[in-house]
């Protein structure tokens, strides 16, 4: 007869956690717990949106906060989804660049600007940019150049100046 660890003991008394969120408007639930087909606690949002869900183009670069790549929309406000972990997200509304368009698939006003005003070369950082963006437009519908470029701080690009990205923020801004 096998013995029974007080290890192996505590691992069958684990609880599974059930986590329910809205990602780009549609109700997510996920199990919180180490077994097959769950995530496991310390796994973050961006983990979770690219890997459990298939929403990669929330892009994940630095894995530190540093760059803004990975920021997305929670509860309305800019996020760095590679330090936020999921269990935190627990009855909040994430959106990421994927849930921008509208229902026919026409892009955001702000995704259009940067095709625009050529904001982007090679678009790794581009998602973050217009996440970040679209929550400063939704609370500042006309911000000033110094408000733009403070929202945008946080995000590295190496391959664009911000010029054009402020351009086509503004542009947007603009026009109401």
């Amino acid at each position: 007869m096998p013995v029974t660890t007080s290890l192996q003991t505590k691992k069958k008394r684990r609880q599974v956690r059930r986590i329910f969120l809205t990602v780009n408007n549609r109700k997510i639930e996920l199990e919180v717990g180490d077994g097959p087909g769950q995530i496991v606690p310390s796994h973050t949002l961006a983990h979770t949106l690219r890997e459990t869900l298939g929403l990669t183009e929330t892009k994940v670069s630095c894995d530190h906060g540093a760059c803004g790549s990975c920021t997305v929309l929670i509860d309305g406000e800019p996020r760095l989804s590679c330090l936020t972990l999921t269990v935190e997200c627990a009855e909040k509304t994430i959106i990421t660049i994927e849930g921008l368009p509208d229902q026919e698939g026409n892009l955001d006003p702000l995704q259009q600007a940067f095709i625009d005003h050529n904001a982007f070369q090679c678009g790794f950082c581009t998602p973050g940019m217009i996440l970040s963006a679209r929550a400063l437009l939704s609370a500042h519908p006309s911000p000033s150049e110094d408000q733009i470029t403070e929202a945008l701080s946080g995000h590295f690009c190496r391959c664009i100046s911000h010029y054009q990205v402020i351009k086509a923020v503004k542009s947007v801004s603009d026009k109401g």
